[in-house]
C-alpha cells in the first residue's frame, strides 16, 4: 500500500488543435489598409485630373518621365532620350512635343508671354486694341432698346487675322431682303455702328459674304453671284459712312461653302464678316 503511495502522479496534457477555422491573425487588416490607401490615391487622382489645366498635367507628366538626368542639360546615359534630359535645348523641340526657355512653344508666343520678343509685344498690343474695340462695340447696347436688338445680330472674336465682326440674319429680322442684295433698315443700322467703331483705328478692312444654300430643284444656283453682290453692298455701306476706300483690302463672296449650322439652308448662314486686319509687322 505504501509502495503505491510513493508513485508519481500521472499528468495527461491534452493539446487542442483547430483545423480550418478560428483566429486568422492581423493579415486582413493589412490588406484592408492597402485597399483604403489605393482608393484614396484613386480619388486624389480623379480630383487632380478635374482641378488642373492641360498645361499643369503636362508638367506633372514631364516630372515623372523616365529620364536619367545628371545635370540639367545632359542626362549622361542611354535612357529614353538617348542620354539627354527633357530640359535639353534640342531634345523636345526637335520632335515638337515640348519647348524650353530660349525656344518657347508656339502657343507661348501667341499669348505674348515672351517679354523680349518684339513680335510678341506687338501682337499683345494689338489684342488689347481689339478688346477695347469689342467693348466699345458692345457698349452701344445701353443707349436704347433698338440698339440692343441690333446687337443681337452681331458676334465678335479675335483671331490671328484680326478682329472679326460677324453680322447675321435671324428668323425675326434679316440683313438683306430675301434672295437679294438689297440691305434692310437693320443692315443700315449695323453698317453705321461698325463704321463708328472702325473709325477709331486705322486698321485695314476685309469683307466676306456668306449665303445659305438654295434648293437643289433650282436649275441654276446664284449663291456665288449673290454672295459677291452682298459683299460689295457692304463695302458701299461702309464707304457711305466715310470709311476710306483705301482701307478696304479684300471683298470676297464665299457662296454657301462655309455654313455655321448643320442645315445649309438655315437663315443663320446668311451673314457678313468684317475683319479689322492686324497691322503688318
Amino acid at each position: 500500500m505504501s509502495a503505491k503511495a510513493n508513485l508519481a502522479p500521472v499528468i495527461i496534457k491534452r493539446k487542442k488543435i483547430i483545423r480550418g477555422g478560428g483566429h486568422h491573425g492581423g493579415a486582413w487588416k493589412v490588406a484592408y489598409a492597402d485597399f483604403v490607401t489605393a482608393m484614396m490615391a484613386f480619388f486624389m487622382l480623379m480630383w487632380l485630373l478635374n482641378a488642373t489645366t492641360e498645361q499643369q498635367r503636362k508638367g506633372l507628366a514631364d516630372y515623372f518621365s523616365p529620364t536619367i538626368p545628371i545635370v540639367r542639360v545632359s542626362g549622361g546615359g542611354s535612357g529614353s532620350f538617348g542620354g539627354e534630359s527633357i530640359f535639353s535645348e534640342m531634345t523636345m523641340p526637335k520632335n515638337g512635343t515640348g519647348a524650353s526657355a530660349s525656344r518657347p512653344a508656339a502657343e507661348d508666343k501667341a499669348r505674348g508671354a515672351s517679354g523680349n520678343d518684339p513680335d510678341a509685344r506687338e501682337i499683345a498690343a494689338q489684342d488689347e486694341v481689339f478688346e477695347s474695340l469689342d467693348e466699345m462695340l458692345q457698349g452701344h447696347g445701353g443707349e436704347s432698346v433698338v440698339m440692343e436688338n441690333v446687337l443681337e445680330h452681331i458676334v465678335t472674336r479675335i483671331t490671328d487675322e484680326g478682329l472679326v465682326i460677324e453680322i447675321f440674319s435671324r428668323d425675326d429680322l434679316q440683313i438683306f431682303e430675301n434672295g437679294t442684295a438689297v440691305p434692310t433698315a437693320l443692315m443700315h443700322d449695323l453698317a453705321l455702328l461698325i463704321a463708328q467703331v472702325s473709325k477709331t483705328v486705322t486698321n485695314d478692312i476685309a469683307i466676306g459674304s456668306h449665303v445659305r444654300a438654295q434648293p437643289l430643284v433650282l436649275k441654276e444656283s446664284s449663291v456665288w453671284e449673290l454672295s459677291q453682290q452682298r459683299a460689295t453692298q457692304m463695302r458701299l455701306l461702309l464707304e457711305g459712312q466715310n470709311i476710306e476706300s483705301a482701307r478696304i483690302q479684300r471683298v470676297t463672296g464665299h457662296a454657301d461653302r462655309e455654313p455655321v449650322v448643320r442645315d445649309p439652308m438655315a437663315l443663320r448662314n446668311d451673314r457678313i464678316k468684317i475683319v479689322l486686319l492686324r497691322d503688318a509687322s
